[in-house]
């Protein structure tokens, strides 16, 4: 990705963005938007030999800078170690990017204790924590963008989504309760809720589990997941200065499975 394949290059120069699941899939595609588009962008992930990969893609596409922060995020101290770098590095974190996530998709009954807790770690915390060590930063500067990565399956029910949706949709519920808490604080916490996603995770789904891949685009109108590229660009609408009178919303990307 080019700076200037999005029309758009320069809008966030002097913005500095965090980027959590960063290292592949639509945490990278997110970053390398964000970076197109001018901002400092600093990614974290679990993954270090995925994330140095992932730093080399996002400074090829510009920005003021980018930086890796290896850790769980369902983990306090790695939240709190992210927001710390990002600071020492580039002074301020203006946006959070909640993408981490990945849970256990399957019937609600052949979960186990682990794949239950799992599910909720890395949707839910990551989030959790990640908000609680941004937003004092945020709150001393006046400004901040928060932008959570939900699911359009919290909305329509979706076939083995019953615990992914009971994280996902507490990530909904989060997004609410901090837009009004901080709404008069110049900062905006909104969801980006993707349906099916053209995603290395939907190509390894398709010769494993041809039935759970055809449900999943069974729903969409438009007959095809979405592209990366296209859950990028809402968030980074919504990390603009120009989307400061939208907060606390649930946007959904999602080919029309669900409406209104």
């Amino acid at each position: 990705m080019s700076g200037s394949g999005n029309g758009r290059a320069g809008v966030l120069a002097g913005r500095v963005a965090a980027v959590t699941g960063a290292a592949s899939g639509i945490g990278l595609a997110i970053a390398e938007r964000l970076a197109a588009s001018g901002a400092a962008v600093v990614l974290a992930d679990m993954a270090a030999d995925s994330l140095r990969v992932a730093e080399s893609r996002v400074a090829a596409a510009g920005g003021g800078g980018v930086m890796i922060s290896v850790g769980d995020l369902s983990r306090e101290d790695a939240a709190n170690r992210l927001v710390g770098q990002t600071i020492e590095r580039f002074h301020k974190i203006d946006i959070l990017v909640n993408n981490a996530g990945g849970g256990v998709i399957r019937p609600f009954l052949s979960h186990t204790a682990e794949t239950l807790k799992a599910t909720i770690d890395r949707n839910l915390w990551t989030a959790i924590w990640c908000c609680r060590a941004a937003l004092p930063a945020m709150v001393e500067r006046g400004y901040g963008r928060i932008v959570n990565i939900g699911a359009d399956s919290v909305r329509n029910g979706l076939w083995d989504h019953a615990a992914y949706n009971a994280a996902k949709g507490g990530l909904h519920g989060l997004t609410t309760g901090l837009a009004r808490e901080f709404a008069t604080s110049g900062i905006t916490v909104n969801t980006v809720a993707p349906c099916a996603v053209e995603t290395p995770r939907l190509e390894e789904l398709r010769p494993t589990n041809p039935e759970l891949v055809e449900r999943l685009l069974g729903v969409i109108p438009m007959g095809r997941p979405a592209e990366m590229s296209e859950v990028a660009s809402m968030v980074h609408y919504l990390a603009l200065d120009e989307a400061s009178f939208v907060t606390g919303q649930v946007i959904s990307v999602n080919g029309g499975s669900t409406m209104l």
